[in-house]
C-alpha cells in the first residue's frame, strides 16, 4: 500500500466516522425511543468491547495466539471486576499479573 492509499483510507475512515456520530446526533428522538432500538443500543457496546478483549487477548498479528500472561492478566481482570473493584484497579490488576508474569516467564 503506497503513501496515497493510506491518506485515501484515513481520510475515509475520518469521513465515516464524522458521518457516524453525525448521524447520531440528527436521529429523530421517536426513532431513539423505539425499544427495538434502545435494545439495540444497549447490546452492541457489550459485543464491542467483547471481541476487543477477544482480539487483544488471543491474536498476535494475524495469528491465534495463546499467551500465558495475557491469559493471566485476563483472568485477574475478571476477578476484580467479580469482586466489584473499580476500573482502575482492575486496569492496574491486568496489567501488573500480565508484567509480572513476563518478568518471570
Amino acid at each position: 500500500m503506497n503513501a496515497a492509499h493510506l491518506w485515501i483510507a484515513v481520510i475515509a475512515t475520518g469521513l465515516g466516522c464524522y458521518a457516524l456520530k453525525l448521524g447520531g446526533l440528527v436521529t429523530p428522538q421517536r426513532v431513539l425511543d423505539d425499544p427495538r432500538v434502545r435494545r439495540f443500543t444497549d447490546l452492541v457496546p457489550v459485543a464491542l468491547l467483547t471481541a476487543l478483549i477477544a482480539v487483544q487477548s488471543l491474536a498476535e498479528g494475524r495469528h491465534l495466539e495463546f499467551d500465558v500472561p495475557r491469559m493471566a492478566g485476563l483472568g485477574a481482570a475478571v476477578a476484580a471486576l467479580l469482586l466489584r473493584a473499580p476500573f482502575l484497579v482492575v486496569l492496574l490488576a491486568a496489567a501488573g499479573v500480565a508484567a509480572g508474569l513476563r518478568f518471570v516467564l
